[in-house]
């Protein structure tokens, strides 16, 4: 039989084809177990958490191993860089992992430099000296994309490894290991999970013994996830399929709407074929996602008009869920000089698309009018 397409791996997840077996995956929640089996104690290993990784392994082409959130997965990939070692990273990326990196920087654990990852030559020529390359494509909060193929090539000849934050992207529109990354990192409390309820986190990697030596690491710093939230994520992977093909198909019909707005300055959405980054994503990507950014052309005190406007949109912080969410990003200090005041991210959720446009659309009316 040949191998199932990653539509069937996520519906079957962590389910079993024997008879007597349950359909939908058991959550095991003992902590520990009698001596003399497979298992001993839960921050090492169990079986609802090897259940979600064995599916992450399968969609992502490698090995899998699960954290307690997309933060302590992260955190898990640069413990093992050497002390004072260089870290490129991008200069619009998701702001956990940016203040990571900055504390340890101000504590001489690493050194890390900054370059425009959407501008390929620029980053080829900053990987320098660096022993890892933090790459996040689609990146937050911009939606721009990088070319991981040509990033990885330079990376690996200077003897780097390369990271990807695929949160975006999800295995499903992007193959991350193929493209030649090192480590694969999503927070799968985002579009994994998908359903705003389990923080979770997860690196697959290439080779069995790069898995090996982060489980050490999980279980001797205990970032280990909970086996109920372990099981949110293998029930929210069974959907994940038809979540982003729903939430890309919305958001794809929102960008050209929100680009034909007069209230709306810009949209950052790589499915529009004037989007700078559109030609590189059509051919690393499978399809362009659910996430878009766009820009107020009035300012960002209309921008933040717009997000408390609207109703059937929850203005609210994070993005994957099956709910549409929307936010002005340059809220946080840790975004202001990298992301414009006026731009608004938006994770386009699984409503029927006229509801979430005619609730964007008088908020955006009112706004302009203000």
């Amino acid at each position: 039989m040949n191998a199932p397409h990653r539509e069937t791996v996520c519906v079957e997840a962590g389910g079993h084809r024997t008879a007597g077996e349950p359909v939908s995956p058991a959550v095991h929640l003992s902590t520990t177990y009698h001596h003399g089996g497979d298992y001993e104690y839960i921050r090492e290993a169990s079986p609802t958490i090897e259940a979600f990784e064995r599916v992450l392994g399968s969609l992502e082409g490698g090995h899998a191993v699960a954290f307690s959130s997309g933060m302590a997965a992260s955190a898990a990939v640069l413990d093992g860089l050497a002390c004072g070692a260089r870290v490129l990273a991008p200069t619009v990326g998701y702001k956990g992992v940016r203040n990571l990196l900055a504390e340890r920087a101000s504590l001489g654990a690493l050194e890390v430099s900054h370059v425009d990852q959407t501008d390929t030559e620029a980053t080829v020529a900053a990987i320098g000296d660096a022993e890892l390359v933090w790459a996040e494509t689609p990146n937050n909060p911009l939606v721009g994309i990088s070319d991981l193929a040509a990033i990885a090539d330079a990376a690996h000849a200077r003897g780097a490894r390369l990271a990807v934050d695929a949160t975006l992207a999800t295995p499903l529109l992007q193959r991350s290991l193929e493209l030649g990354a090192d480590f694969v990192v999503h927070s799968a409390t985002k579009y994994l999970a998908g359903h705003s309820d389990s923080l979770l986190g997860v690196v697959v990697t290439a080779d069995e013994a790069g898995a090996r030596t982060l489980a050490e690491r999980r279980a001797m710093t205990g970032a280990v996830p909970g086996p109920f939230e372990v099981f949110l994520g293998l029930r929210g992977i069974r959907t994940l399929a038809l979540r982003v093909e729903r939430s890309q198909e919305n958001a794809g019909e929102l960008a050209r709407r929100l680009a034909e707005h007069p209230a709306v300055l810009r949209v950052r959405y790589p499915g529009l074929e004037e989007d700078p980054g559109h030609e590189l994503a059509a051919g690393q990507m499978s399809g362009f996602g659910g996430m878009l950014g766009f820009e107020v052309a009035a300012g960002a005190e209309a921008a933040e008009a717009v997000c408390a406007g609207v109703t059937r949109i929850a203005n609210a912080t994070s993005l994957g869920g099956v709910e549409s969410l929307i936010e002005r990003r340059g809220r946080y200090p840790e975004e202001q000089g990298s992301v414009p005041a006026n731009l608004i991210r938006f994770s386009v959720g699984c409503e029927h698309v006229d509801d979430l446009w005619a609730d964007l659309e008088q908020a955006l009316d009112a706004a302009a009018g203000a």
